[in-house]
């Protein structure tokens, strides 16, 4: 976060969907004053923007249109690209963080999510209702953080979206970990960096991440997570691997100590 946070949490107060006037009308260069004189980092700029945008319905003609309520699907050649990647989880999520497209690998990465309907293979449901998270997570401050992080982005970005509407509304009143977050009004951007995970077939992963936005697909992004070469992470995902490739097999018992 910039060192302006409270300032965008101010006019996201005014701006948000409770007011939105409060932005509206004001150009781009008065815009571009604030974001200095708040010291904003890029994320929270281009949040500042989206808000104004929404307000003032410049937005309409650059708003990704709301797609059909049916399931998004991956184009064949998609899926053919996650699944040639063999040595790490790949996948595709939307700003809502719903996994929409996983390579094998992934799907035994996110075990977890996969395995309870509730979580509608949804990462946000996972991390804030599901009991499971705080152990896949060693981390668990941290990747909630993120978590609100990137929903307040896309709400930016997107604030007509009516079922990010309703996944916010679930987890403000489901959970009071996500409610206190969400207030914070925090945005950030996340494209790369490194991770910590317990799984619980393999035990603890240190992975690094690539997230990287679709050109084709405006508002998705597919990630990559690696893991060190000739490190204990590595050997875990290649168990993981593994395991994935096996039809049916038993989960692999954790390494010892783990």
């Amino acid at each position: 976060m910039g060192t302006g946070s409270g300032g965008l949490a101010a006019v996201d107060d005014e701006g948000g969907a409770g007011g939105e006037g409060g932005v509206a009308g004001v150009s781009p260069a008065v815009l571009e004053a604030v974001a200095r004189a708040l010291q904003l980092d890029d994320a929270e700029r281009a949040h500042l923007l989206h808000l104004a945008q929404a307000a003032d319905g410049s937005d309409v003609l650059t708003r990704p249109r709301r797609r059909a309520a049916r399931r998004w699907k991956p184009h064949p050649s998609l899926q053919w690209t996650l699944d040639a990647v063999t040595e790490g989880p790949a996948f595709v999520r939307n700003g809502r963080m719903d996994l929409l497209a996983v390579n094998r690998l992934a799907r035994a990465f996110y075990a977890d999510v996969y395995a309870d309907p509730h979580n509608q293979e949804n990462l946000a449901r996972f991390t804030f209702l599901s009991p499971d998270a705080r152990r896949f997570y060693p981390d668990w401050e941290q990747a909630a953080g993120i978590t609100v992080a990137i929903l307040r982005t896309e709400a930016g970005r997107n604030p007509h979206d009516k079922d990010l509407h309703d996944l916010v509304g679930e987890l403000s009143t489901r959970s009071d970990a996500f409610r206190t977050r969400w207030g914070a009004h925090d945005v950030r951007l996340h494209g790369t960096g490194f991770k910590r995970y317990h799984h619980a077939a393999v035990g603890e992963l240190t992975l690094a991440y690539e997230g990287l936005e679709m050109a084709a697909e405006p508002g998705l992004t597919l990630t990559i997570y690696t893991a060190e070469p000739a490190s204990s992470s590595e050997e875990g995902l290649r168990l993981l691997a593994s395991w994935a490739a096996t039809p049916r097999a038993p989960a692999p018992e954790p390494h010892a100590g783990d």
